[in-house]
């Protein structure tokens, strides 16, 4: 258990006088936070780091972070461990971010009972598996990604689009499909070309990052891409791999763009080239929860948040945005902010099912075939996310 110790870190932000009141009955409370990855990835682990930060800010709590907790960094150490050492340090919120968590959260909230889980993805609340003191939440990413293909179609010049993937699972699945869709309904509708046209290749790498001989190199991946004649990569991976190619060949004369994930700085890697980023803002929902198991009114949910249609990048209301990159023109940012405004239309608009998403309408099949939905019938929320593989008009495979 030292070198558990030894890689727990305490992050402690001192409140400034412009900061919020504190809630009392937060001001001390710790929570404990477990990440997949650094906490400086630009990635998906950052964003869930940062929105720690952002807990203790705005409430007075103080994290205990245990980062890299997967087979590559920590190969003997368990989900468990971590956990019994945090609840022994006070902590009464423990937050899992990670989908590779899913089972491991499942059994240590059981046997933790007196201590509140929030697992980051997963559905075992959906599913029923989960025990009470756990809870999921995930963002609805759906839009950002749809986002992400619009501005990916406005810039190529090809019409060839690199997806690097993770690995394949059915929240991925419906990732890669609405980055399709976004992309294909902007290569039509704002460009005028035949969808037909439009080329989308799917690459996973077999984890949320690099793992060396075990998952495939993402750098080599995005390389592949480039060679096979794309002009844009997409990542939807934890890291920036495909941003430092893109820049590496933009470097040598070639027309190359990328767009990053997850962070909202993600561009950050290569802002020259980055078209921008489809990011989580984790921060406001963390604050809400910690307060809610503070004050004891906390209860068990699968929580699917969508942006704030408002201003999908209000750092203390929407938990999703888009950012854009210094590489996206002026001209094809003005479409994004048309297209934008058309997903916000359909999304506040009351006569609109509840967890459906505009491009997710019929006539849709997925690639053996099976029929998604009929002309004209929105997929429910729920079989979005329990997509069973990618759709008609993808290139790439859909099982492991």
């Amino acid at each position: 258990m030292r070198n558990i110790m030894t890689a727990l870190l305490v992050a402690v932000v001192a409140i400034t006088a412009a900061a919020p009141a504190l809630a009392q009955d937060t001001e001390g409370m710790v929570f404990g936070m477990v990440l997949v990855g650094p906490s400086t990835d630009r990635g998906w682990s950052q964003a869930h780091y940062e929105a720690g930060l952002y807990v203790e800010e705005q409430t007075g709590a103080e994290m205990l972070l245990f980062e890299s907790l997967n087979p590559a960094d920590a190969p003997e150490t368990s989900l468990r461990d971590v956990v019994a050492e945090m609840v022994d340090s006070g902590a009464e919120l423990i937050i899992t971010t990670s989908d590779d968590f899913e089972v491991e959260t499942t059994e240590v909230a059981e046997a933790f009972p007196d201590t509140t889980f929030i697992h980051i993805s997963g559905d075992a609340v959906l599913n029923g598996t989960a025990p009470p003191n756990l809870g999921n939440v995930i963002g609805q990413m759906p839009w950002g990604q749809m986002i992400d293909g619009c501005a990916a179609a406005l810039t190529t010049e090809t019409g060839e689009l690199g997806y690097l993937g993770p690995l394949i699972t059915a929240e991925t699945l419906h990732l890669a499909t609405s980055t399709y869709l976004g992309a294909e309904y902007c290569w039509e509708t704002y460009r005028g070309n035949d969808p037909a046209d439009l080329e989308f290749v799917v690459t996973w790498i077999g984890f949320w990052f690099n793992i060396p001989g075990v998952t495939l190199d993402p750098t080599e991946e995005a390389n592949t891409f480039f060679d096979n004649g794309a002009d844009v990569v997409i990542s939807a991976i934890d890291t920036t791999e495909a941003l430092s190619v893109a820049s590496q060949r933009a470097a040598s004369g070639e027309t190359a763009f990328a767009l990053a994930y997850d962070f909202y700085d993600g561009c950050s890697a290569a802002p020259e080239i980055c078209l921008g980023v489809p990011y989580y803002n984790w921060g406001p929902t963390y604050v809400d929860v910690l307060e809610s198991v503070a004050d004891g009114t906390w209860e068990q949910a699968w929580d699917w948040i969508g942006p704030d249609w408002n201003d999908i990048n209000d750092p203390d209301t929407s938990m999703i945005g888009f950012a854009r990159g210094d590489a996206l023109s002026e001209e094809n940012s003005a479409l994004l902010d048309e297209f934008i405004a058309e997903l916000a239309a359909f999304a506040t608009d009351p006569e609109t099912p509840e967890d459906t998403f505009m491009l997710w309408r019929g006539p849709l099949s997925l690639q053996d075939g099976t029929i998604l939905a009929e002309e004209g019938e929105l997929v429910p929320g729920v079989d979005v996310w329990l997509l069973e593989g990618l759709l008609e008009g993808m290139t790439g495979t859909s099982t492991n």
